[in-house]
């Protein structure tokens, strides 16, 4: 999953397990308001990832 914003980008993996992969400019608060959003969205976001990829 890939996080784009005026103050940086981010990548995380979804699976097997959530996992920061790359942060730019993120400072550590912002990334864990990112990691919790992409938590409490965790379902819908493989859901849909698989659905658009089909695996």
């Amino acid at each position: 999953m890939h996080v784009f914003s005026g103050d940086g980008e981010a990548k995380f993996w979804l699976e097997p397990e959530l996992q920061l992969a790359k942060n730019h400019r993120y400072n550590q608060k912002q990334l864990q308001e990112i990691q919790s959003l992409i938590e409490e969205h965790y379902h819908e976001l493989v859901s849909a990832w698989k659905k658009h990829f089909g695996s």
